[in-house]
């Protein structure tokens, strides 16, 4: 398989990212890094939280993520569930660096009068990335990114996908993937953001919180949306409707409750498929890079099927993505195995043959 996969060089996955903050501050550091969470230290602001830019001793900035307190999530399985998301370090996912849960005294309406209470706070600690996040970049097209940068951002997004999909013991499904939740690394590097908030807020909270999140309707599975189903299939779906993005530059319609982002979907199915729409948008383009675009699109497509069952899987995308296209079909086997005290494989094998 041409290309860079998620699976190959271990070494260079590793991201750069502050050692100075202990793997869990206290509540007070993080106040005092952020200037007791002032309004000027927001950086960002999402359905599960606020962001916060935090500045060390030594000048090391790192950003700060103040959990809603609506996920009743038990302190001792939220801190375990953190500890194991410290763990996880791939180049094309957010590094978390810390993590604090810690119960604070505070005044609270109760009944209409005001009342103590021990109010749990729980905070996550992130590299910081100055950079901000994709949908500052694909939509603007005086402004905006080339096609090469576009593509490289495709893949890199679906190999940090991979990681967590394929790479675990335990697949983590993201649930809540789309562009403000890919922030940019140096040279433009895609980093998946905000993963694993579903396990630290539970499956269901994590539904409800984010049915009610304008933008966000439109990146969700229909069958998650509706039945309340989770897998895999759930974040291919978002990721499909994010590659349809970045290759036509297309804004999702997130003011129309059209779950299944249908208007987009019928817009590129309709138009994008031709190659002289694709040159209209990127007139530069060789045939190589058209025919490049071409299986973007066409793997965005097949990943907002209806059915989930007939989405393809993380690895089969990236196949299909790195796939030349010059006369030769890819035969692609992945075989999931778990062996008693060791992490589970993904083993990618890839058989080239010329068709005749």
């Amino acid at each position: 398989m041409k290309g860079e996969s998620s699976t190959q060089n271990k070494a260079g996955n590793k991201s750069q990212y502050p050692i100075t903050i202990p793997k869990n501050p206290t509540l007070d550091s993080l106040k005092v890094i952020t200037d007791n969470f002032s309004s000027k230290r927001e950086i960002g602001r999402g359905a599960f939280g606020v962001v916060y830019k935090g500045v060390l001793e030594n000048g090391e900035v790192i950003a700060v993520k103040k959990l809603e307190r609506t996920s009743g999530i038990h302190a001792r399985r939220f801190q375990n569930e953190a500890n194991n998301l410290l763990e996880l370090e791939h180049k094309n996912v957010v590094k978390l660096i810390g993590s604090c849960c810690q119960a604070e005294r505070q005044v609270v309406e109760h009944d209409g009068k005001y009342v103590f209470t021990d109010v749990v706070e729980k905070l996550l600690c992130y590299e910081y990335l100055p950079n901000g996040s994709l949908d500052n970049y694909i939509y603007d097209e005086l402004n905006g990114i080339d096609w090469p940068t576009r593509f490289k951002i495709i893949l890199g997004i679906c190999n940090g996908l991979h990681f967590l999909h394929k790479e675990r013991n335990e697949a983590i499904i993201h649930m809540n993937l789309k562009p403000s939740n890919i922030l940019l690394g140096d040279n433009m590097v895609p980093k998946i953001a905000d993963f694993g908030l579903s396990r630290l807020f539970g499956q269901e909270q994590t539904r409800l919180i984010t049915q009610n999140v304008v933008g966000w309707i439109g990146y969700i599975a229909p069958e998650y949306y509706y039945r309340g189903e989770i897998s895999e299939k759930s974040d291919i779906f978002s990721l499909g409707i994010l590659i349809l993005e970045i290759v036509t530059g297309l804004k999702n319609d997130s003011t129309s409750q059209e779950v299944s982002s249908r208007i987009l979907i019928d817009n590129v199915r309709r138009k994008w498929l031709k190659s002289s729409q694709i040159t209209s948008r990127y007139p530069s383009l060789e045939e190589d890079d058209i025919l490049q675009a071409k299986r973007c699109i066409e793997s965005g497509l097949n990943c907002v099927e209806t059915d989930p069952k007939k989405r393809p899987t993380i690895s089969e995308i990236i196949v299909k993505l790195t796939d030349k296209g010059t006369g030769q079909e890819t035969l692609f086997l992945c075989l999931d195995f778990f062996l008693p005290g060791r992490r589970k494989f993904c083993v990618l094998i890839c058989y080239k043959y010329l068709l005749v």
